[in-house]
């Protein structure tokens, strides 16, 4: 979560630079934005619906397992902070 909130940070400050600047900024206007997202939805109906229609549960693990990684991509797992901490305290102990 830390690096989505670093990246809107940085992404303001850009947009204030941007506008003392009067410069225009190359991203796309919300509503492609939004469409994008509806694409993303859109591709996880599909799967959906076979399952629904399979007759097969529908489970709040099957939807985090099938749909989330593809809609939010590889979220961080702060996996590189617990490693350092093994390190150290693996240096501390020999």
């Amino acid at each position: 979560m830390k690096v989505y909130l670093l990246s809107l940070g940085a992404g303001l400050l850009v947009g204030v630079v941007y506008s003392l600047l009067n410069v225009r900024s190359p991203a796309p206007p919300v509503i492609a934005l939004v469409g994008l997202f509806g694409i993303l939805i859109g591709e996880q109906a599909v799967p959906l619906a076979k399952r629904v229609f399979s007759g097969e549960p529908l489970s709040i693990s099957w939807f985090n397992a099938h749909c989330m990684p593809h809609v939010f991509g590889e979220l961080p797992t702060g996996a590189g902070r617990k490693q350092a901490q093994a390190g150290r305290q693996s240096g501390e102990t020999g």
